[in-house]
Parts: structure tokens; C-alpha cells; sequence
């Protein structure tokens, strides 16, 4: 008996429909086995011990284990690469950051994916902001006085910064093209080595993220002139905000989760919801605040638009400065 091409595909269509549970079918049953989460950083750090945090409560809610596999380097691209290839079932996360969408221009012709087109937004999870500081010798005492001291001495003053190509780097550039000054950047690799220079006087100034330099301005080992967000920080409500001196200056590190781009969207649904509910949780929020970190409670329509905006946007500006990752 001879199958045409249109009967073979009718089959075929209904082996699919046998074989495969309605999507709200496996809302309902998932998770059914271990969950795994990509995290790009390596064990030990903030992103690393949140996301572990982030793990066991959804272990605790969803009765299977979310497994944290810790992906580090390429500036994060191989954990996310390693996401992207994975099947679109929800059984595989990405730790998404800032950086992802940085990353898209910094490594435009590097990369196999783009984070934009090819993942889905599943749910925020936190957001700090970078503080801007200086040793408590430094002459200026505000921004204000900053950006005065800079302008008297244009090209001298040094800001380091975790890195080529880090949001601090990125963030140090907008606020000397916002504020008319020129500073010359200085890349470390981390905040660790970073902050031992800045604190025995090797550098003047840095952009770090908030809970790597948070000790060290409650102890008054550094003083914290700015921090980068729209607004000001729970962890340092005295400190200003860089948008009270240079107004729309914003510049935000948030973490997220994100899963390939065809994953069903029930699923993501689920998972937002769960997501959000920890970070509803009164002790989860509050070891957040230790950190300096806010919970980022978004819909994955919501979060799509941070994503899609801070793209937008970052690039703009890594390509106005000429920033290069070798």
C-alpha cells in the first residue's frame, strides 16, 4: 500500500498528539524529576550562594531538587550557550544577568545564540545597585564635589572597575560622558582585587557592585559618595543616588531566570509563580537586604522588557565609549 506524503504527515501529527501530554498537563505534573540551574559564577560568591538559596526553596516548594551546575567562563557565554542548546522543557535554567545583555554586544561576532531572540524570560529574582567609592581621604566629600574635583583634573583621576566589559566598567563610562568628565578605567579581575587596592591607595576611585563593597562603607574603610540605581539603596538609604546630581542616570545589576526560547509557556508560568513566591518570603527578603541586594518580582512579560531595554540601551553606550573584550 503506497502512503502519500499528506496521509504520512497526518501520522505523524498523531503519533505527536499520543505521545506528547497537553501542555497544561505538564504544568501540572512538573517538576517530575531534578531541575538544573546554570549559574556562571563560580561556587562561593553572592550570585553562587543565592542562587542555592533560590534552589532549595523552590527544592522545598516543588518537591524535586534544583540543582545548581556552575558554568564559569567566556564572561558568562558558556553557561548560557550550555542553556540555550539544552530541550526546552523547564528542566534546564539560566542564572541570567546584566551581563548576558551586555554581552550580546561586547561578543557580537563571537557568539552562537542571542539572549534576546533565543531565551525566554521566566522571572526576576534580585537587583542591586553599584556604588561609586572612595577612600576617606579623597577630597571630595559629595558628588557634586566629585565631578567639580574631576573637571579640575581631567584625566587624571583612575576608576577601577571587576573587569573589560563589566556593568562597573560600562557604568564608569556613562557617568564620565554624562557628568563631562574624562577618567581613565582600570580593570581588575573581580571585586576582591579590586577593593585591596583601592583601600591601600593603589587606585582613587571604583564602580563596584554594592554587597562586594557594602563591609567596607559600614565600617568606614571606604566611603560611598553614590550609588548607581534610579534610587537610593535600603542597605545605604543616606547615600544619594548618581540621578540626584545627573538626572536619568541609571545603572542597575540584576539577576534572573531564563530557559530556552520554545519553552512552553505554562511551564515558565509555573515557574514565575513559584519564583515569586519565594521572594515573597520574609527570611529570603531579609537575606537579600544582608547582601545589599532587592528581590526583582517580575512577570516574564515584565522582565522580557528589562531585558530587551537594558540591551538596547548598553549597547548604545559600549559602542559610544569603544569598549572591546579581547
Amino acid at each position: 500500500m503506497t502512503i502519500t506524503r499528506r496521509r504520512l504527515a497526518s501520522l505523524a501529527a498523531g503519533a505527536m498528539t499520543l505521545t506528547l501530554p497537553p501542555l497544561r498537563a505538564r504544568a501540572a505534573t512538573f517538576p517530575d524529576h531534578p531541575v538544573r540551574l546554570v549559574v556562571t559564577f563560580p561556587p562561593g560568591g553572592a550570585n553562587d550562594v543565592i542562587a542555592r538559596l533560590l534552589g532549595q526553596a523552590l527544592s522545598e516548594r516543588l518537591g524535586q531538587q534544583f540543582v545548581i551546575d556552575n558554568r564559569v567562563g567566556g564572561g558568562g557565554n558558556i553557561g548560557a550557550e550550555a542553556v540555550v542548546r539544552a530541550p526546552p522543557d523547564g528542566y534546564t535554567l539560566l542564572q541570567a544577568t546584566v551581563a548576558n545583555t551586555t554581552n550580546t554586544t561586547l561578543y557580537e561576532n563571537n557568539l552562537n545564540f542571542n539572549f534576546v531572540r533565543d531565551f525566554a524570560p521566566v522571572a526576576g529574582v534580585y537587583s542591586v545597585p553599584l556604588v561609586l567609592v572612595v577612600l576617606p581621604t579623597f577630597p571630595a566629600r559629595n558628588l557634586a564635589e566629585f565631578i567639580a574635583y574631576a573637571k579640575a583634573n581631567p584625566g587624571k583621576i583612575s576608576y577601577a572597575s571587576g573587569g573589560v566589559g563589566t556593568l562597573a566598567h560600562i557604568a564608569g563610562e556613562l557617568f564620565g560622558m554624562m557628568a563631562g568628565v574624562k577618567m581613565v578605567h582600570v580593570p581588575y579581575r573581580g571585586s576582591p582585587a579590586e577593593l585591596a587596592d583601592l583601600i591601600s591607595g593603589r587606585i582613587e576611585i571604583a564602580f563596584d557592585p554594592l554587597p562586594s563593597s557594602l563591609e567596607y562603607v559600614r565600617d568606614g574603610r571606604l566611603r560611598a559618595l553614590a550609588v548607581t540605581t534610579a534610587a537610593r539603596a535600603e542597605a545605604l538609604p543616606d547615600i544619594p543616588a548618581v540621578s540626584e546630581t545627573l538626572a536619568g542616570y541609571d545603572a542597575m545589576v540584576w539577576v534572573g531566570i531564563n530557559a530556552p526560547k520554545a519553552t512552553p509557556a505554562d511551564l515558565i508560568g509555573k515557574l514565575n509563580a513559584e519564583i515569586n513566591a519565594v521572594l515573597s518570603n520574609p527570611a529570603f527578603r531579609a537575606r537579600l537586604a544582608e547582601l545589599g541586594a532587592s528581590p526583582l518580582q517580575l512577570s516574564p512579560t515584565k522582565f522580557g522588557e528589562l531585558i530587551a531595554n537594558d540591551s538596547e540601551r548598553w549597547s548604545r553606550t559600549i559602542k559610544a565609549a569603544g569598549i572591546r573584550v579581547e
